[in-house]
C-alpha cells in the first residue's frame, strides 16, 4: 500500500520512518479514512459506539505494536506516535479508545505484569478479543490520585477484596476487564489488579450529557465486595511510581494525539477555504484566513518538533517525566489554539458537525484535561527545573 505524506507535516517528519512503518501506517490510514471517517459524526451526535470498531482497530496493528508479546515487527516510538496522530487526526474519540486498550490497559499489564500475565493477557487483548479499561480516577481523586486514593484493597488469604469507586472510565461500558488501583489496606500503597468486568460486586453506569470525545463511552464505576485472586494482582505494581511508569508513556500518545487533532482541525478548515467562495472569489485567498491557517500549521509544526524528539528519547531510555510532560502540556495548549482558528476561519459553519472542525473543536477540551492537566504537567516540569515541588 502506498504511503503518502501528510501535506500538514510541514517539515517532512515522516521522513524518519522506516519502509515498514510507512506500510503499516498506510494500511491504518486507509482504514480510517474507508471505515471510520465516514460513521464517526453520526456516531458522536448520538454519544454511541461503533459496532465492531474494536476488532477493525485490532486489525490493523493499533493494540499491538507497542509490546514485545505481540509486536508485528519491530518499530519505532516515533512511528507509534504517528499511529496515535493518524487515529486522533481522523476522530479524537477512536484515537482514545486506542490509548486506553492499548496504552492504559495493555500498558499497565506489560509494564507492572508479570511474564505470566503479560503471555496470558497481551495476546487477547492485541487481537481485540479482550477489551480493557483503566479504573485510577474516582469521583472525588484525580489529579491527587497518588495521595488521595480512595478504593481500598483488601487481602484475605489468597483473594483481595476490592472496595471503592472510580468515575471517567473509558471503555468500561463494554470492557472485559478493568485495571483496578486500589490502596492496600496493610501497607497503604497503591497496587494494580486485573478485575474481570463479570466479577459479583463491580458495576459501571455509562455517563450521559457529555459534550466532548462523545464517542467514548466514559463510566461510573462501583466496586462493592469485589474479590479476585492473588493471580490476578499485578506481580510489579507495588507503589504509586510504578503507576506512574505506565502515566508517563500514556502521556507523550497523548500528545501526539493533540497534534492529530489539531491536524484534522487544520485540513479540514484548509479543505473548506479552498472551496467556499466570497466576494467572488476562494477564501483562502483572502489575507486573514491565510493567517489563521499559516498560525495553525505553526503550531502543528512546532508541536510536531516536540513529539518526535520525546519519542526518540523514549526509544534511546532517556525520557523522564517532566519530558513527557512537558509535551502533553505544550500540545494540548497549542491545540486549543489551533482548533479555534480552525472553527473562525469556518464561520457559521464552523459549529455544525457536517464540516468535521467542530467535532474536533469540542473533543479539544477532554484531551486538553485527561492524562493530566496542564496545570498537573506544568509542576512536574517547574519541579524538574527549579528543585522544587509546588503542588500544595
Amino acid at each position: 500500500m502506498t504511503f503518502e505524506p501528510l501535506a500538514s507535516d510541514f517539515y517532512g517528519y515522516e521522513t524518519l520512518l522506516t519502509d515498514e512503518e510507512k506500510g503499516a501506517l498506510a494500511a491504518l490510514r486507509s482504514y480510517l479514512e474507508s471505515e471510520v471517517k465516514p460513521v464517526v459524526n453520526g456516531h458522536w451526535e448520538k454519544a454511541t459506539h461503533p459496532d465492531g470498531i474494536m476488532k477493525g482497530l485490532a486489525g490493523t496493528g493499533a493494540f499491538s505494536f507497542a509490546w514485545d508479546e505481540t509486536r508485528p515487527f519491530e518499530n519505532s516510538a516515533v512511528f507509534r506516535g504517528f499511529v496515535a496522530l493518524e487515529l486522533a487526526r481522523v476522530d479524537a474519540s477512536v484515537a482514545t479508545l486506542v490509548g486506553v486498550q492499548n496504552g492504559l490497559a495493555m500498558g499497565s499489564i506489560s509494564v507492572t505484569g508479570s511474564p505470566e500475565q503479560r503471555a496470558e493477557w497481551l495476546p487477547k487483548m492485541a487481537s481485540g478479543e479482550i477489551v480493557g479499561a483503566f479504573g485510577l480516577t474516582e469521583p472525588t481523586s484525580g489529579s491527587d490520585s497518588a495521595q488521595g486514593l480512595r478504593t481500598t484493597a483488601t487481602r484475605d488469604g489468597d483473594e483481595w477484596v476490592l472496595n471503592g469507586s472510580k468515575r471517567w472510565i473509558g471503555n468500561a461500558t463494554f470492557s472485559d476487564i478493568t485495571v483496578i488501583w486500589a490502596k492496600d489496606a496493610e501497607d497503604g500503597q497503591v497496587k494494580g489488579f486485573i478485575v474481570p468486568t463479570s466479577t459479583p460486586g463491580y458495576s459501571a453506569t455509562k455517563i450521559e450529557n457529555k459534550q466532548s470525545l462523545r464517542i467514548v463511552q466514559n463510566a461510573d464505576i462501583t466496586l462493592e465486595g469485589v474479590r479476585v485472586p492473588e493471580s490476578l494482582r499485578l506481580q510489579n505494581a507495588n507503589s504509586f511510581r510504578d503507576t506512574a511508569k505506565v502515566l508517563r508513556l500514556t502521556r507523550a500518545e497523548v500528545a501526539w494525539a493533540a497534534v492529530g487533532n489539531s491536524v484534522g482541525a487544520y485540513e479540514a478548515a484548509l479543505r473548506y477555504a479552498r472551496e467556499r467562495v466570497q466576494f467572488g472569489k476562494p477564501i483562502a485567498s483572502h489575507q486573514l484566513v491565510q493567517d489563521l491557517l499559516v498560525k495553525s500549521i505553526g503550531n502543528i509544526t512546532a508541536s510536531l518538533g516536540m513529539v518526535v524528539r520525546v519519542s526518540q528519547m523514549l526509544d534511546d531510555g532517556t525520557q523522564k517525566d517532566e519530558h513527557s510532560a512537558l509535551a502533553k502540556a505544550y500540545t494540548t495548549s497549542r491545540m486549543r489554539e489551533t482548533v479555534a482558528w480552525c472553527r473562525e476561519a469556518l464561520g457559521g459553519n464552523g459549529i455544525v458537525l457536517d464540516y468535521d472542525v467542530a467535532r474536533h473543536f469540542a473533543d479539544a477540551e477532554a484531551l486538553y484535561s485527561y492524562e493530566g492537566t496542564r496545570e498537573m504537567n506544568t509542576l512536574i516540569v517547574g519541579r524538574s527545573i527549579t528543585g522544587f515541588a509546588a503542588f500544595v
